[in-house]
């Protein structure tokens, strides 16, 4: 058990890195009090705390030519990149099942992180908050991408995309009283983000505060990156990011390059292992 809180950033697809992390973490029976996740960040984090191992890679490698999966013919038709009731239904309840029971029944605390549609503030919800029926809905809504995908409707509130309002959850782990945390990036040491081009030019006009939220979200998301990493000159966190570039965006559908930031992430997390488990 690593005194320290675990905050995973989403990314879309490049959350596999994510999952060449826990993965050797959990060979390594590594694990956490506490658990916060965004979107890809979150789904990873399911499948590590239900202790199946190998199953992210299976759920993100093994389908990502399956059309139901990810395709345009899916946005043409269901205006959804992403195949959401065939990765939040049928995998998880009929192909490759999710133990929900062992997540709610593991140690750790799990918070995942959505954006209200109304407020256009994140809201985050803890194990008190969810139970066996109702947690797919959330990290489906966790994992909702404007444009791509509808909002989920939680426990009557609509609700989108964590990495809108709150990308890298660092700050909300602080205050639930992890002064120490292990954070993990999908993107290289050095990356900022630049300005939208198409937030420019296309607007979010049914959740007008959604839409603020995305305006500004690269500002928001380059001012945390600087805190992480003041807090990582403190002491204060421990960052595992990718080593290198390996060019997979968010919705790349090439399964070697896939393949290969899975296996480095597994690589960074060894490489770090000795700090990880001095990291207190």
């Amino acid at each position: 058990m690593i005194n320290a809180g675990l905050v995973l950033e989403g990314g879309g697809l490049r959350g596999i890195y994510t999952a060449g992390v826990l993965e050797y973490f959990q060979e390594h029976d590594i694990s956490f009090p506490y658990v916060i996740g965004v979107s890809a960040g979150a789904c990873m984090a399911s499948s590590f705390l239900s202790e199946q191992s190998g199953r992210n890679k299976r759920v993100n490698i093994d389908f990502i030519k399956d059309k139901r999966y990810i395709s345009y013919k899916n946005l043409l038709l269901k205006g959804e990149l992403f195949g959401m009731d065939f990765i939040f239904d049928e995998i998880p309840n009929h192909i490759i099942p999710l133990d929900i029971d062992r997540i709610l029944k593991n140690p750790a605390e799990f918070v995942i992180v959505t954006t209200d549609c109304i407020s256009g503030q994140p809201t985050y919800f803890y194990k008190e908050d969810y139970n066996k029926d109702t947690l797919a809905a959330i990290l489906r809504a966790s994992s909702s991408i404007p444009f791509f995908a509808d909002p989920v409707n939680v426990n009557g509130r609509n609700m989108l995309d964590g990495g809108i309002t709150d990308s890298i959850p660092l700050v909300k782990a602080q205050e639930d009283g992890n002064s120490k945390n292990i954070v993990v990036l999908t993107r290289p040491r050095g990356y900022y983000k630049k300005p939208s081009r198409t937030s420019k030019v296309v607007k979010y006009r049914d959740y007008p505060l959604v839409d603020e939220q995305i305006q500004v979200r690269y500002k928001h998301y380059n001012e945390r990156l600087d805190y992480v990493f003041e807090e990582e000159k403190k002491g204060n966190v421990l960052v595992i990011a990718p080593s290198e570039d390996t060019g997979v965006g968010r919705t790349t559908r090439n399964r070697k390059k896939l393949e290969r930031l899975y296996n480095l992430g597994y690589e960074d997390a060894k490489d770090k292992f000795d700090s990880i488990v001095n990291f207190t």
